[in-house]
């Protein structure tokens, strides 16, 4: 075991300056075969650190390093009894590692090592040693003669103690020094010691005179010792005398400190106290004339107005100061706090009073009026009256803040008043514009009158659950059937009703925006009214603190509620005041649009438009008028919006006339005149809102139009399909509307398609038999025969050809033009025009049979001179001398 100690120090730990400690054989617990070594090794040079190393033999006998761990990471070591001949052990670092050492003395070694290295470096986080014996572990094993070594190791392979401690330099020159003197030091070991003893006996026998030599002066040296120890007591008692006169002092200044203390504090609360009676006094405080003023204020002159207003303030100030709770209970506080209490209630009731009465005076206002003349549309405006209460605001914001009960019955006041003033105006007003419209005088724009008249009377209504189209200018219905009033609206009369409208809306903002502005800032709308008492302290410590504003007064009511709920609680509040100051505007507006729609119905496309631009072009979109506005407009989009279903109802109701031609169908003709009108409305404006129905109102015509058509028995299905396509297509090509242009190019096509099946169905084949002739040539084409030798089939030779061919003879064929040139004639209308381009395309078709025949002649019977009676120049001729004759 030595030299293998030997060899790891050698081979595996002196290359990396490290010194092996201990080392145990050892093998798995379940691998017994496998043999290493468990070592315990330090640093040579410091600082010093310690690791667990697992060392392996190779099979060319190389040592070779595993693994290691550090001491600080050994967390258990247990012997697993604590009997001394158990070989196995246990170790927990990152996992628990089970070992079978080979030689007890060994793992007794190991074991005690390990415990001594963790006492020097893990004094504090030692790890658990259990199941080893105590005598291995106790102080007494630490010890170097109680450690267990072989016997069979050489001195030179003991361990070297840990507490050794290589020699100085100067030690090391000093022992040369003494061996270079004594040559025979090595080859002599005894006589070296006998010099080495002979001058240490030298040494000691020098050191004893030179005590003995000193003695006197040692002597000398206790006695100024014992000197110098009487003057520290002498000293000592006077710093004790020192220290108890310095007690007494110290007593006596704490004393006058605590009574300096107490006089400050004293003056410290006199002067909070002198500062908090004259903040009571200032804010408590009414001068006298503000108090005379009170008593009996002068409202009607500017000075007293303004002396009022300062005196309210005053009184608003001094009644909502902010005070402690505490001094709220002195009786002068109380009492002064009464005093202010029956000045309020006075000064309320005197203002209250005063206003009501203006109120009610300025209810009678007429307004006044920019028009000159007399004859033109214009809504009187109130300015007389905003001009008149514009200097009571101060006063109304202070009831708001100080009465709202008072300020809460004014407006109520202000409200029934200037409401039966306005309801008057707007009555008369668009009785006016009714005037304008028509020339006579209709009705008195009552709600009555609302009711009883329809919103559009194109509109449908259910009627014994069926649906019935109301009288009106309706795209199904033959404009011979169109109510006069809507024949005789030209597109002129239809621009001065617009005007008339545009001039009544026009009219109408200027004097609902002045209201509303006025009475936001007179009654303070913008500002929400104290409805608690913790929302009154807010609001009273924001107006002692700052100017009685309108910011001011929202600023403190946002400390109570959130931004965004103020917002909408202050927008509801207006528009509450302003609907009940013109509750009348919505239905005089709507009755005035209803009656325009009873003379037009046309009229709620041009409503919608001049609506829809007012609302979009609103410079306050929160504001009362806005508001009316959409309103109004939402009930004038469902006007719009029946009306176009009306037209559609009636596309899909239209009555067929049977007695006579088809013709052009009447949604199909009106629609041109709807068009127009609904583009010259809807030229910039709402167009997504037309575009709309134009797409469903033309869609309606292409799904009805071949059903009407096959309702018509005298009329063939094709020929109303042709001409109404034809006419549908015409009109989108002269209208240019974008949305249209893929139903354009699909009554194109329908067009197209109709034509074709017309002039399939009634030319069909006029050489009937010689088609059928060569019928049957083809099917013996396509069984096999070649074409040259078709003439030698029995039942298509050369002379049958002929025979056929003579059935048709030129005078024939151009009878039989005629025939059906004068059917063509009784089928197609004449307002469509499309005889010609009918006649034309039956030219073609013919045409293009004559020349197949003649190339079936030319491949089946070549060289056979056989040819039919007539040539295409033949034909065309007749073609163009019928459409010539009739």
């Amino acid at each position: 075991m030595a030299a293998i100690r030997h060899s790891l120090q050698k081979d595996v730990f002196q290359p990396l300056d490290e010194r092996l400690l201990a080392v145990c054989h050892v093998s798995k617990l379940l691998k017994k075969k496998k043999i290493s070594f468990l070592c315990v090794v330090t640093t040579v040079k410091p600082p010093y650190t310690v690791t667990i190393c697992q060392v392996k033999q190779n099979d060319k006998n190389v040592f070779k390093k595993k693994r290691s761990w550090p001491l600080s990471d050994l967390k258990i070591v247990d012997g697993k009894n604590t009997n001394s001949d158990n070989h196995e052990f246990d170790i927990h670092i990152d996992k628990t590692y089970r070992w079978l050492a080979s030689n007890l003395q060994e793992r007794q070694n190991f074991f005690i090592t390990l415990w001594k290295q963790c006492c020097k470096h893990l004094p504090k986080q030692k790890p658990i040693f259990r199941n080893i014996p105590e005598n291995w572990i106790s102080e007494i094993a630490l010890s170097p003669e109680n450690v267990v070594t072989p016997v069979d190791i050489n001195i030179e392979n003991i361990e070297i103690n840990e507490d050794f401690q290589a020699i100085t330099e100067k030690e090391q020159a000093d022992l040369a020094k003494l061996i270079e003197g004594c040559d025979f030091a090595i080859s002599d070991a005894e006589r070296f010691m006998e010099v080495l003893a002979k001058d240490l006996s030298i040494l000691d026998g020098q050191n004893v005179q030179i005590i003995l030599a000193s003695e006197q002066k040692v002597e000398s040296l206790m006695q100024q010792l014992e000197v110098a120890e009487q003057e520290a007591s002498m000293i000592e008692s006077r710093l004790a005398a020192y220290d108890e006169v310095l007690c007494n002092v110290r007593e006596a200044m704490q004393s006058v400190e605590h009574k300096n203390l107490l006089i400050s504090i004293a003056h410290q609360n006199n002067k909070k106290l002198l500062h908090e009676l004259e903040n009571i006094i200032i804010q408590l405080d009414l001068p006298s004339h503000h108090q005379a003023v009170l008593d009996d204020p002068e409202l009607t002159t500017q000075k007293g107005l303004q002396a009022a207003i300062a005196a309210g303030k005053a009184l608003r100030a001094a009644m909502n100061c902010s005070l402690q709770p505490a001094l709220l209970k002195l009786a002068a506080v109380r009492e002064q706090r009464k005093r202010f209490e029956r000045a309020h209630a006075k000064f309320s009731k005197t203002i209250s009073r005063h206003l009501n009465n203006s109120f009610i005076h300025l209810g009678n206002d007429m307004g006044i009026t920019s028009n000159s003349h007399g004859n033109e549309l214009q809504l009187p405006q109130h300015n007389t009256v905003h001009k008149e209460l514009t200097p009571y605001t101060e006063l109304m914001h202070w009831l708001k803040v100080m009465d709202n009960k008072s300020y809460m019955l004014l407006r109520k006041v202000y409200e029934d008043n200037l409401g039966k003033l306005y309801e008057r105006d707007f009555k008369k007003f668009f009785e006016d514009a009714k005037q304008h419209i028509s020339g006579t005088k209709r009705g008195n724009g009552s709600r009555e009158d609302l009711n009883t008249i329809s919103s559009s009377v194109s509109r449908l209504r259910l009627t014994s659950g069926k649906q019935v189209i109301m009288e009106g200018p309706l795209l199904g219905i033959e404009r011979e059937q169109w109510p006069p009033q809507s024949l005789d609206m030209d597109q002129a009369e239809r621009h001065r009703c617009d005007a008339v409208l545009e001039r009544a809306l026009a009219e109408l903002e200027p004097v609902c925006l002045k209201e509303q502005q006025f009475c936001v800032a007179f009654f303070q709308l913008d500002v929400l009214s104290p409805t608690s008492k913790n929302m009154e302290t807010t609001l009273y410590e924001t107006i002692n603190r700052s100017e009685p504003d309108a910011t001011a007064l929202m600023t403190s009511s946002t400390t109570v509620i959130p931004q965004k709920r103020i917002e909408k609680q202050i927008n509801e509040e207006v528009r509450r005041m302003m609907g009940v100051l013109f509750a009348c505007l919505e239905p005089e507006l709507n009755n005035f649009i209803a009656h325009y729609e009873k003379l037009d119905s046309f009229y709620c496309m041009n409503v919608f438009v001049r609506l829809s631009q007012h609302v979009m072009s609103a410079q306050d979109t929160g504001s009362f008028l806005s508001m009316t506005f959409a309103s109004v407009l939402v009930q004038v989009k469902r006007n719009f919006d029946d009306f176009m279903k009306a037209q559609k109802s009636s596309i899909e109701n239209t009555k067929v006339n049977r007695k006579s031609k088809c013709g052009i169908l009447p949604y199909v003709e009106n629609f041109e005149e709807f068009a127009k009108t609904a583009e010259s409305i809807f030229k910039t404006h709402r167009r997504p809102d037309i575009e709309k129905w134009y797409v469903i109102l033309v869609a309606k015509m292409f799904e009805m139009i071949p059903i009407h058509a096959a309702e018509h028995h005298k009329t063939p299905l094709e020929v109303v399909k042709m001409e109404n396509f034809h006419h549908l297509y015409a009109l989108l090509s002269q209208l240019k509307i974008s949305v249209l242009d893929g139903l354009r190019k699909d009554a194109k096509q329908k067009y197209n398609d109709a034509l074709k099946a017309y002039v399939t169905q009634y030319f069909g084949r006029p050489l009937e038999k010689l088609n059928q002739f060569f019928e049957g040539v083809q099917a013996k084409v396509n069984q096999g025969v070649k074409e040259s030798e078709i003439g030698y089939q029995l039942a298509f030779s050369k002379q049958e050809l002929r025979k056929v061919i003579q059935q048709y003879p030129a005078r024939e064929v151009k009878k039989g033009l005629e025939n059906l040139y004068r059917k063509v004639e009784k089928h197609l209308s004449e307002e469509e025009n499309l005889l010609q381009v009918v006649w034309r395309a039956m030219q073609e078709e013919f045409i293009m049979q004559y020349k197949n025949l003649e190339e079936l002649i030319q491949h089946c019977y070549p060289g056979s001179m056989i040819a039919l009676d007539f040539t295409i120049e033949d034909l065309l001729h007749f073609f163009s001398e019928i459409a010539r004759s009739h």
